[in-house]
């Protein structure tokens, strides 16, 4: 590998670099840097001289919910938005409404930015159309602002009356448009002519009812029916009770007569059981005698002492005798007749006529309930057809009163919509603006540094690409050899 040995002074003249070094391109390329700042600046300067002035007009238009329109629908009910806060998808809808073509198409003939010449063909016309149509929508800039329901809407053009009127003409056409597309075009005339139409049949149906009625003679003929059926409740309840009375009544003097074949006609009222109070208060007397007495020879001998088993003997044979009385008392009965076989006897006689009675009643009572039946046959069928007549005259009327409320609906949204009473509104109006876009000022001193950026840049770009060697440094790194001495290019 060989080895390359510099000398001192060449290495401090390779590693040297001062801001001498850092500008000399700028000098030695000075006549360039010249040329290319004087050329950057006439032509800004040029430009600025020659471009007309822009200016920029804005628009903003409100997005609101203010006004809820009905949902045209034959429900009787009417179907309202519950919610009346702007969404984001409302206010890009009204974006894409104020940027749709045929709104630009119309913006661009109402506010002269293309002119129909009669000279030109159908085909001219189209291209000179939609070239301006092109032309206002990169002009015209529409966005919403952030975290509102503002739209804003501007357009830049070199007539600052231009740029407010075409803002001002799109406003208005817009606001023309989203009526178009939100409203329901027809709908009072189609609700008026239904509500005509159920107005007659409901005259029809009911001039026919009250023919009906005049005919059968009927006023109310389901009060008159619910007047009948309960009558002929009552009736056929009052028959069926007679007739269970009937039965009732039967099986009451079936039993009677079972009865008073079993009973007596006399019973006994009185039965006196009595002992003989004598012979008892004797015995008792005894008894405790021999008692007391068995009690005081117990004191003095032992119980198989002979006289005490006397004594005990004695009290036995005496309870005994107690015994025996108490078992045969004396007997006294004392008989009389039965009220209950007389109860009976007089209750049979009574059941006997009652049953003559309910019988005669029961058979009074069928042709009665026959009778209302057969009304009440009668007017079922008279009230089908009635009710009948009722519900076709129900039905037209709701459907009048329907349509009548929806052909009022229909009237109101009408108003509000002739009125302009939207969901949008142009809250700021499009003036005439009276400063242009861009400053001469600041566009000059922008031209400047762009300026003196690009001559610097061409500067150092033309040293950069320039293959000779200018400094003793240069020589030395690229070729690796020494430089002895150094004669300037040009000596002043």
């Amino acid at each position: 590998m060989q080895e390359i040995i510099r000398h001192p002074e060449q290495q401090r003249l390779v590693l040297q670099f001062s801001m001498r070094d850092l500008v000399a391109p700028l000098f030695r390329r000075r006549r360039l840097l010249g040329i290319s700042f004087l050329t950057v600046a006439l032509g800004t300067v040029t430009t600025v001289l020659l471009l007309p002035k822009q200016y920029e007009a804005e628009m903003k238009i409100l997005v609101k919910r203010e006004r809820i329109d009905p949902t045209m629908t034959t429900d009787k009910a009417t179907v309202v938005e519950s919610h009346s806060e702007v969404t984001e998808e409302q206010v890009q809808s009204e974006v894409e409404l104020l940027q749709s073509r045929d709104l630009l198409e119309s913006v661009v003939k109402n506010a002269g930015l293309v002119r129909a010449d009669g000279a030109k063909s159908d085909h001219a016309f189209a291209v000179s159309l939609a070239l301006a149509v092109r032309k206002l929508g990169n002009n015209l800039r529409i966005e919403p602002i952030r975290k509102t329901n503002v739209i804003s809407a501007t357009y830049r053009a070199s007539d600052p009356l231009l740029a407010a009127r075409v803002l001002n003409e799109l406003g208005s056409l817009f606001l023309e448009k989203h009526l178009a597309v939100h409203r329901l075009p027809g709908a009072f005339d189609f609700f008026q002519k239904q509500t005509e139409r159920y107005r007659d049949e409901l005259t029809k149906d009911e001039a026919t009812l009250v023919a009906y009625g005049r005919e059968t003679g009927l006023v109310a003929p389901e009060l008159e029916k619910d007047i009948t059926l309960r009558k002929l409740s009552d009736f056929e309840v009052s028959y069926r009770e007679t007739q269970a009375t009937i039965a009732e009544t039967s099986n009451r003097i079936r039993s009677l007569e079972s009865q008073m074949s079993s009973t007596q006609p006399r019973i006994t009222t009185q039965e006196r059981t009595s002992e003989n109070p004598m012979l008892f208060q004797q015995l008792k007397s005894t008894l405790l005698s021999l008692q007391l007495k068995h009690t005081e020879l117990t004191t003095k001998y032992a119980p198989d002492y002979p006289l005490v088993e006397e004594v005990n003997k004695q009290i036995k044979q005496t309870e005994a005798a107690i015994a025996a009385e108490e078992q045969a008392p004396l007997h006294d009965t004392t008989t009389d007749s039965d009220p209950t076989y007389s109860w009976m006897r007089e209750e049979l006689a009574k059941n006997h006529t009652q049953l003559i009675a309910l019988r005669a009643r029961a058979a009074a009572l069928a042709p009665i309930v026959d009778s209302y039946q057969t009304r009440t046959q009668a007017l079922d069928e008279k009230g089908a057809k009635q009710r009948d007549l009722v519900r076709a005259t129900k039905a037209a009327e709701e459907n009048y009163l329907l349509y009548l409320q929806k052909q009022e609906e229909a009237r109101i949204s009408d108003a509000l919509d002739q009125n302009r009473m939207l969901n949008v509104a142009i809250a700021e109006m499009a003036t005439v603006p009276a400063l242009p876009v861009r400053s001469a000022k600041l566009t000059l001193l922008l031209g400047v540094l762009l300026a003196a950026l690009l001559s610097v840049g061409i500067a150092f770009g033309a040293d950069y690409l320039d293959p000779s060697f200018r400094t003793p440094n240069e020589l030395y790194a690229i070729l690796q050899i020494p430089v002895l001495a150094a004669i300037p290019r040009e000596v002043r």
